[in-house]
């Protein structure tokens, strides 16, 4: 977990805080699976311009793509104060964004735990983009594409009790959970053949990759260029960003704020970035100014021998 020398929060502030409704994640959800359906419906429009419809498309692949954020806070199971609530929407939104919520809760688990520690942090095995052609197949998606792949591969037959952050009790229930999302995506592949309308491939496969550079452009900010020591105002950058990008993101650019204090539900961010910030090493305005700093020096980002 993410070292402090100093509470950053005064106790009562934090209780305060850490107080679980279910109002504003119901409102969050809603309106991003308003942004999926209506980027879809004018996508789908045949009579609209060309331009509009590429519009729509984009609305409706950055939609998909961003479920990640509803998945990563109900994988807390702060989102909603249900248990049972939060499981569900999680399942769900990973079977939009391409994720399995069941093994993500596991791996996510690890990387709050050993946050950008090198041989301890799992988000750390993926390739890290230490030159522009390597930079450019992590934001355009590619390499998330192929690691997905290869990975659901091993998570539906290979051997994944070397995983050090799935316990041999729940490998059974994450081989389940994944056979479960494929039998899904199956079911879809099937009806999309029958009804000869290609739905799977032209409203999620490829809305999913034009959404997904925006993803990827979002979450190599997180950590990239910050310290891998274990203190959590060093390891990790917020963002200070538009509302927009705020409300697609359940408020995941306040990320510094998040690792510290993994319990507070994601609405609570904002008011916790006040006294955080302060102390904070990577506290940075804007995506495109952390990404210009980052391409100047992407060598830095090799992991330390």
């Amino acid at each position: 977990m993410a070292q402090l020398s100093q509470p950053l929060l005064e106790r009562d502030a934090l209780a305060s805080l850490n107080t679980l409704r279910d109002g504003p994640a119901i409102l969050r959800l809603i309106c991003h699976l308003l942004t999926i359906v209506l980027g879809g419906l004018v996508w789908a429009h045949q009579g609209w311009p060309l331009a509009l419809r590429l519009l729509g498309l984009l609305l409706c692949g950055i939609g998909l793509a961003t479920c990640f954020a509803p998945l990563h806070e109900c994988g807390h199971r702060t989102a909603f104060r249900s248990r049972r609530l939060n499981d569900t929407v999680a399942w769900l939104a990973g079977l939009l964004s391409f994720y399995n919520a069941t093994h993500y809760r596991r791996y996510h688990q690890w990387h709050h735990r050993y946050t950008h520690q090198p041989g301890l942090d799992p988000e750390l095995e993926d390739p890290v983009p230490t030159n522009a052609w390597a930079y450019l197949q992590e934001v355009s998606g590619w390499t998330w594409w192929t690691g997905k792949l290869t990975g659901y591969r091993r998570l539906l037959w290979g051997d994944i009790s070397a995983l050090s952050y799935l316990s041999p009790e729940v490998i059974p229930q994450v081989r389940r959970s994944v056979r479960l999302q494929f039998a899904v995506y199956g079911a879809l592949a099937l009806a999309s053949l029958v009804g000869g309308n290609g739905f799977l491939l032209w409203f999620w496969l490829l809305p999913l990759a034009v959404g997904q550079p925006f993803l990827r452009f979002v979450l190599l900010a997180e950590h990239s260029g910050c310290s891998f020591s274990r203190d959590g105002t060093e390891n990790t950058r917020t963002t200070l960003t538009n509302p927009a990008v705020r409300w697609l993101m359940w408020n995941m650019p306040f990320h510094a704020e998040h690792h510290l204090y993994p319990s507070l539900p994601f609405h609570a961010l904002p008011a916790a970035n006040g006294p955080i910030a302060p102390h904070l090493r990577h506290c940075d305005r804007g995506y495109l100014a952390v990404h210009r700093r980052l391409l100047r020096n992407l060598p830095a980002l090799h992991l330390p021998a």
